[in-house]
Parts: structure tokens; sequence; C-alpha cells
């Protein structure tokens, strides 16, 4: 009886996981929360919508085009469940739901490629209406077709920043501003390491150009101060501190935020992987080997979900963990392509690291948040409301700090104010943040139905 292999997400690794693994004969399980493969990067707009590759991706038009081209090719070999929710995986099972019918899929063998979402530092009224994320702003641009708003404020920092502020551009909507944390000078820093992946940093100034030509302002090296609004007209402008210290004001009606990314992890976390600090990124992530093995026999993790280090590099690591998973499986695969991929991701990781230091997580931020600044928009919890837990409760850690403050108990299960209130936490107990530890992932990561009828419950073994 062939082997049973689940592919969790129909994303850059996820695709050339399920290809790696349909080419060597099996018929792999591909589970996706999206309702069209893609991922983020790559999200496929609805059926019916006519715009151009160029259009819609920009500068990543062509890799889009070759990802969607070959998972249409591969449907007929794989079994592809969309519109899926993956909640729970146990040992050598997943839990999954489509609509409400729940399923218990077995597996031999599960590489997770879950993906990153947004890594978000908190700003005073960024949870007025009209505040989104990078990624959100992203999602609202390929699946529906439109912008968040009218006039609108791109503001963090990373490569996303530029990629989707780019994005809008093209599509016609209005960018009032980007607004960048980073700095020239960190820039001139990283780029021997940027120079690793030399097209890669060509994207980067294609985009910047598309930026120029439209002239939209660039402010580099600012410190976020606000997002003004009210209850009842939402976001109305953006004030930050400028480099040289002047105040600058921006109006608009829609902000989108983000720091580069941060991996999503809580898939792994549920099967059991093991997770380090890694100092670099100041982020907990699950151990793996170099070709995607977890500490958990026959579960492996690729693309950005255990490391990020952009779509191109997640694409290698699907394959390579599908490969991976072959060899230890006892079947055919290709030893000398495993040698190409470690190479060439050996080069992503190099580029990875320049993008770090030319577009550094803003640490610091975190210490000067007003007490009134809402980390978690999900629970309404404020910053002064953490400090208050660790002050007069001792709550030096982060699940400790969420038993007395609710911090991360919201939809989001702390994908979004995690990080920040990690360094919250940090800055106001004087500890490193590694010793802050991070919130332990629990079933459903993400809300279910509450009542479940018997024939909506399949188990398949």
């Amino acid at each position: 009886m062939a082997a049973t292999v689940i592919v969790i997400g129909a994303g850059p690794a996820g695709v050339r996981a399920a290809q790696a693994l349909a080419e060597a004969g099996l018929r792999p399980v591909v589970i996706d929360e999206g309702r069209r493969d893609g991922g983020q990067i790559y999200r496929r707009q609805p059926e019916g919508f006519t715009r151009t590759y160029e259009t819609l991706y920009g500068t990543e038009a062509g890799r889009a085009h070759a990802l969607h081209r070959d998972f249409d090719a591969l449907r007929a070999k794989i079994d592809y469940m969309p519109d899926t929710l993956v909640w729970n995986i146990e040992p050598n099972a997943v839990h999954v739901m489509n609509g409400t019918r729940h399923r218990k899929l077995a597996f031999d063998a599960l590489i997770v490629c879950s993906g990153a979402t947004d890594r978000l530092m908190p700003v005073p009224g960024w949870h007025r209406a009209g505040a989104y994320s990078l990624g959100g702003a992203q999602v609202a641009l390929k699946s529906q077709g439109c912008a968040i708003g009218s006039r609108v404020v791109m503001m963090g920092t990373g490569p996303l920043l530029y990629l989707v502020a780019a994005q809008y551009v093209k599509a016609g909507a209005t960018v009032s501003a980007v607004l960048d944390t980073s700095t020239f000078a960190e820039r001139l820093r990283a780029l021997p390491q940027l120079l690793a992946i030399p097209s890669a940093l060509k994207k980067g100034m294609a985009l910047m150009r598309v930026l120029k030509e439209a002239r939209v302002p660039v402010h580099r090296g600012i410190v976020p101060v606000e997002i003004e609004g009210s209850p009842e007209h939402g976001v109305q402008g953006v004030r930050v501190r400028q480099a040289d210290g002047a105040m600058l004001h921006v109006p608009c009606d829609a902000v989108a935020l983000g720091y580069h990314l941060r991996s999503e992890t809580q898939l792994a976390d549920l099967a059991g992987c093991e997770f380090r600090f890694d100092h670099a990124l100041q982020q907990w992530l699950p151990i793996a080997d170099e070709d995607g093995r977890s500490n958990v026999k026959d579960v492996y993790l690729a693309g950005d979900g255990a490391r990020v280090r952009g779509a191109d590099a997640a694409e290698r690591a699907g394959r390579l963990a599908a490969l991976a998973a072959l060899k230890d499986l006892s079947l055919p695969h290709d030893t000398a392509e495993a040698n190409r991929l470690r190479t060439q991701l050996s080069r992503y990781t190099r580029f990875a690291a320049g993008l770090r230091t030319a577009f550094p997580w803003p640490a610091r931020f975190a210490a000067a948040l007003p007490d009134e600044t809402i980390v978690c928009r999900c629970e309404a919890i404020t910053a002064g409301e953490l400090r208050r837990v660790v002050n007069e409760m001792g709550a030096k850690e982060a699940n400790r700090a969420k038993a007395f403050s609710r911090v991360g108990m919201g939809r989001c299960q702390g994908r979004f104010c995690a990080h920040a209130g990690a360094e919250v936490i940090a800055a106001e107990a004087r500890v490193p943040l590694e010793a802050v530890g991070r919130l332990r992932g629990q079933a459903p990561v993400k809300p279910l139905p509450m009542a479940l009828a018997p024939h909506d419950m399949e188990t398949s073994e």
C-alpha cells in the first residue's frame, strides 16, 4: 500500500513539495485553508476577475504564473482539500474542518508548509477602523480587488512594505506615503549579504522605481507616534517623528502596518516539535535540520513556516522536505537534487540575514509605548496592563502574563500580539526577551463551530 503523505499549505513550499511527491509516484493530500492555491504572496484572484499577472503581482508576476500553472497540472495527481482548516495535530493524524464537516486524517509523513504572517509592533491608535496589517492590505487587493482606503499610508519596514505599496500603485490606488523605520545606512551595511541573491536585490530596486515614478513620498528612519482618528470616523491620519526630529503628519483614511514577517509556527507546536530561541531573529522557531526534518518522526517543516527566507527559498525548501520524506520512507529520491537545493538555500539564508540588517525589528519601540496603547487588539489589553501584571503579580513569563491579563487569548491566539507583548514584558521586567518565553499553542488554532452533528464527523485511518 502506498504511503500517505499530507502537505499542509498550497503556497510556494507546499506546491513544490506536492510536485516532488507526485513525481515519485505518490498521491499526496494537499490541505489548504485558502479557497485557491498560491499562498499569501501568490494568492489567486477570484474566478471571473481579469486583472493581469503584472498588475496583480508586479515583479513577482513570472513566479506567480509558474506556480499557478504547475499546480493546475498537479490537480489530477493529488487529493486537494481547499477551504479546509487544520485545527489540531496528534501523532500520525491531523484534524481538519471544512465548513461544519470534521475529519481526522492519518498520515505516514506530514510536511507542514504553514507560511508566515505579519510581524507587528503596536502604535497608539492602531486599533481604529482602517488600520490593517500589510498582509491584510494585500489580501484585500488580491482577493477582493479593492484597496483598504482611498488614501493609504504604508508604515513599518521590510520588503513587504515596498512590495504592497508598489502593488497598490500598479492597481491604481493612492498611496499617500511610505513610512519606513529603517535607515539608508542600515541598507548599506546589509549590501554585502544582499548581493548573495542579486536578482532579489534588483526586484527591490524595481519596487523603489515604481514608487518614485508614481511620486509616492518615502520617509526613512521614522518613529511612529500615533494613528489619528476617532471611533466615529476611524483612521484620519498618521503622525511620525522623522529622522531629523521633526514631526510629520500625513492625512489618510487607512494605514497598513508591518515589520517583516513571523513564521506561523502553531501547527508545528501542536505536532510536538521542539523550539529554540533564535537570537538573530529574536523569535522562537521550531527546530529542523537543513532538509526540514523536525525532532518529531515523520513531521517535516518547510518554507516560511519554519524560517522566513522568502518565496523563492520556500519553493526549494518544499522540494527538499519532500525529498527527505521520500528518503525516510525508503522510496526513490534524487540525492543530487537534494544537494543542489541545500547549496541554493544557503545563499537565501545569507540573503535573509542581510534583510534583517537592512530592515531591523524595532524592539526599542515596545518600551516607549504609552500605557494606554492597546497591545492585544482581540482582548483590548494595553501596554499599561501588561506592565501592571509584571510589577504587581511578578508575571515575567509569557504564559503567566497571559493567565493574569488575557493577552493572546483572543481570536488570533497571539499571532499579532505575542511578539510585541513579549517585548513589553521583557522591557518592564528588565530581562532578556528569551527569558519571557513563548505562548504555548493550543487546539483549536482558530475558532470552530461549537457543535457538530454526528454525520459531520468522519475519520480516515
